[in-house]
């Protein structure tokens, strides 16, 4: 029995001494604002997915993440569509161009600015047969379509073996409400 009392005093007590606070001012409280100061530096960026990591190669991936997108085609243009070429039969004549009509230099000119575009006032996709990277939602197919856009040539028929990565959609439904990603399982 005093053992059962001296635990309800220790649970009052502590539940007690949680709850106070010092503060008797009743003024409001506002959390601070984040502290944005000292240095920062750009670690890896992937506005695209698998662009960086199939088009640049492994010497120039550390200089490649820290260029700011503005200076990327003038400095990696060159590297994407040496590497395009190189791993894409669908580029081995002059004059090739996959589904949106670019042939290989203008296609790694898009590629090396690497940045997600997103259309303010249209349909947001990666792909959606007439909208090309106006965005991307949750559901694209990204990979494919980066697939399809490197290997399938101008109608998307050419190297079907290596045009599509055969994930067709997500292990479980997205959410219809905010956060929109699946839950765990």
């Amino acid at each position: 029995m005093k053992t059962i009392k001296i635990l309800s005093v220790a649970c009052a007590l502590s539940l007690f001494t949680f709850n106070c606070s010092n503060n008797d001012d009743n003024q409001p409280t506002f959390p601070e604002a984040p502290d944005f100061s000292g240095t920062y530096t750009q670690e890896d960026q992937m506005g695209r997915p698998a662009v960086n990591t199939v088009f640049v190669s492994s010497g120039s991936k550390d200089m490649f993440n820290t260029t700011v997108p503005s200076g990327q085609n003038a400095a990696f243009q060159s590297m994407f569509e040496a590497n395009l070429t190189a791993l894409s039969p669908a580029y081995a004549n002059p004059g090739d161009t996959n589904a949106l009509g670019l042939d290989a230099a203008t296609f790694t000119g898009l590629l090396a600015t690497d940045v997600l575009n997103v259309s303010l006032d249209g349909t947001t996709t990666f792909y959606d047969g007439t909208n090309v990277l106006t965005g991307r939602a949750l559901a694209d197919d990204v990979i494919t379509v980066e697939l399809l856009l490197i290997f399938g040539g101008e109608d998307f028929s050419e190297n079907p073996g290596l045009s599509n990565d055969n994930v067709d959609g997500n292990d479980k439904p997205f959410l219809t409400s905010f956060p929109y990603l699946a839950s765990p399982w």
